[in-house]
């Protein structure tokens, strides 16, 4: 399988600089230059089958031989040693939970098989590889926990000083050993303008192995397609089309799903949820694509003013807008509606949501009252409410009890680097620090 460019699909490479290299020399986001359609038997199987092999069978269908076959279900048993129960919130509707890894958030499945991706192609690599990750929250936690320990790496984690929760801060300024914090002073897009403009510069490619753990890397989109094989299993003998309700910011998880839909998976229709960094529902709207300064919300992982993942879709779509639109609903909300959409959900079902499930709840509710199809309807609930525990205490009126796996992080001591928001500060970071 070749790997090319979206800004030029001549620039073609081989998984392993796809995945080592996170973006094209050209600024642009790796793609498969196929997607193969899984057999029909495999969808026969699909509800029979675990976790771990149908996730391994989407991986192979992608990779192809890129990674022996052993090598492979060793990185996919890896990463799928938690399960992604789906719950029943209401009639119809369910919540996909993808929160019970190790550091509660979906963003656990994407850290961990590229870690061990990454580290596979590490052995071969006499330069230590640095892994560059902008965060908004969930990303840096994930990431920095994934890579703890892998052998021949290094991950420097930038992410906005005072804008993402105290656990979520605690869960990637706490671990030390190969990982480094830098407290930017600045939003979420200023960390990943960073990065971006680390990629490109010259004297930084020249003496360092740079890439990227964000959803821009093709090893972290692949394994957010699996748990919507897994999640559909879960729902196909109710014999309703399947609509998923997916709370956006960087669109990686909202891409994964168009990438299992684009393998064979019978997704009847998406939706695209967002908070007031409403860039892409707008498109939906207006066919023009503006991308903005993300405001501040209450659901932060989603407070991005120019979705890096938004190109992938146009590719997956065949960048025919009918064809999007008529695929992807796009809804956005403020906070006071994720309030309220928390109270309501936890008054009705007695159901926890952390705010950024709300918006996917939201969304799908919307999208029930706009159709007319019966279809099951399941959002992604992408992290656990405790990682929100001041905001979801204070909206619920009552403290929601944080897990031994958020408590272990609590205890220990924050250890990070301020920075600035311009790319100077950052060189001069790295050239003094690697």
């Amino acid at each position: 399988m070749k790997f090319y460019s979206t800004n030029n699909k001549a620039l073609q490479v081989d998984l392993r600089d796809a995945v080592i290299q996170g973006l094209a020399p050209d600024n642009g986001l790796y793609m498969p230059e196929r997607i193969p359609t899984l057999p029909p038997d495999f969808f026969a199987r699909l509800p029979s089958m675990s976790f771990a092999d149908m996730a391994f069978a989407v991986a192979q269908n992608l990779v192809g031989d890129d990674v022996p076959a052993d090598e492979l279900r060793r990185i996919v048993d890896h990463t799928i040693q938690f399960d992604a129960p789906v719950v029943e919130v209401d009639d119809h509707l369910y919540a996909l939970e993808l929160f019970h890894g190790p550091t509660l958030a979906f963003k656990d499945f994407g850290a961990r098989f590229m870690s061990q991706l990454l580290g596979y192609f590490a052995r071969s690599q006499k330069q230590e590889i640095v892994i560059l990750v902008a965060t908004s929250g969930d990303t840096g936690s994930a990431v920095a926990n994934g890579f703890l320990g892998v052998p021949g790496t290094r991950v420097i984690v930038l992410y906005p000083s005072g804008k993402v929760s105290d656990i979520q801060e605690k869960q990637f300024t706490t671990l030390g050993q190969n990982i480094t914090a830098l407290e930017v002073d600045g939003t979420f897009d200023d960390c990943q303008r960073l990065v971006k403009q680390a990629f490109l510069d010259e004297d930084l490619k020249k003496k360092y192995f740079l890439t990227s753990a964000n959803s821009i890397n093709i090893a972290r989109l692949i394994p957010q397609s699996f748990y919507y094989f897994y999640a559909y299993a879960r729902v196909q003998h109710l014999g309703r089309p399947v609509v998923f309700s997916v709370p956006s910011g960087n669109f990686g998880n909202i891409t994964g799903g168009l990438l299992a839909r684009a393998m064979g998976l019978p997704i009847h229709a998406f939706v695209a949820t967002t908070n007031v960094n409403d860039v892409v529902p707008a498109y939906l709207k207006t066919q023009v694509f503006t991308p903005r300064p993300s405001q501040q919300t209450i659901s932060n992982a989603m407070d991005v003013g120019n979705p890096s993942n938004f190109p992938r879709i146009l590719e997956l779509l065949g960048h025919d807008y009918k064809a999007l639109s008529a695929l992807i609903k796009g809804y956005a909300f403020t906070d006071d509606e994720t309030r309220a959409a928390m109270r309501l959900v936890k008054a009705s079902s007695d159901y926890v949501l952390d705010p950024h499930g709300a918006i996917g709840y939201l969304g799908l509710q919307h999208y029930l009252d706009e159709t007319t199809d019966e279809v099951t309807g399941i959002f992604l609930e992408t992290a656990h409410p405790a990682k929100f525990k001041e905001v979801v205490d204070e909206i619920l009126e009552e403290p929601i009890a944080i897990p031994p796996a958020l408590q272990k992080f609590l205890q220990r001591s924050k250890r990070s680097v301020p920075m600035k928001s311009d790319f100077a500060s950052l060189k001069t970071y790295l050239q003094g620090n690697l």
